[in-house]
């Protein structure tokens, strides 16, 4: 059965974090309206290739353009079956948009499935959702994580685990997509 899912991107989400999913989910039949505060459909957002090649923390090369298929401030979040968080930088700033945590609180109000992925899971914590929840992120994120409640889930030294929790689906980055996905279609289920 097809579900109407929301994804929240920003400039600098990464790139594999949302453009992945996003086919993933429409090859299994779902429609994914993606939105960004301050944007129209039509636009596109800047996105960044986060990778691992042994240095203390992941490198960021240039990545593609995305596309904005719906507008921002006609989001009705009734309308939707689930949400996806895409991580990269823009979790940085989008948690500090009063609209995107109000969206986000309405689907964990109403145990609705929510994806969250990296960095993804900052915005879950500014929302206020992690309270007694287990979440998987980027490392760098456990802080946030822990100091909004939730509990830590670390991640598998290849980063390609990822952890549910009643209704959220965590994972600390995109070589956790395969795991991430396939839970996250689970719930949708």
């Amino acid at each position: 059965m097809s579900k109407n899912i929301l994804m929240i991107v920003g400039d600098f989400v990464e790139d594999y974090e949302a453009m992945v999913p996003f086919q993933i989910l429409q090859t299994m039949g779902h429609r994914v309206e993606t939105v960004c505060p301050g944007k129209a459909a039509g636009s596109t957002v800047a996105t960044a290739i986060h990778d691992f090649e042994g240095d203390q923390t992941y490198s960021e090369k240039p990545g593609h353009r995305f596309a904005i298929n719906t507008d921002f401030d006609q989001v009705d979040p009734s309308t939707y079956d689930a949400l996806v968080i895409p991580g990269g930088r823009a979790p940085e700033y989008l948690r500090l948009n009063a609209r995107v945590l109000e969206i986000v609180r309405h689907f964990d109000d109403a145990k609705k499935p929510i994806a969250a992925i990296c960095h993804g899971p900052q915005i879950l914590a500014a929302a206020g959702v992690l309270e007694g929840q287990q979440c998987s992120c980027y490392p760098a994120v456990q802080y946030e994580v822990t100091a909004s409640g939730g509990s830590y889930v670390e991640p598998a030294a290849t980063m390609d685990s990822a952890h549910t929790c009643g209704h959220l689906v965590t994972a600390p980055a995109w070589p956790a997509h395969p795991a991430w996905m396939r839970q996250f279609l689970d719930l949708l289920a």
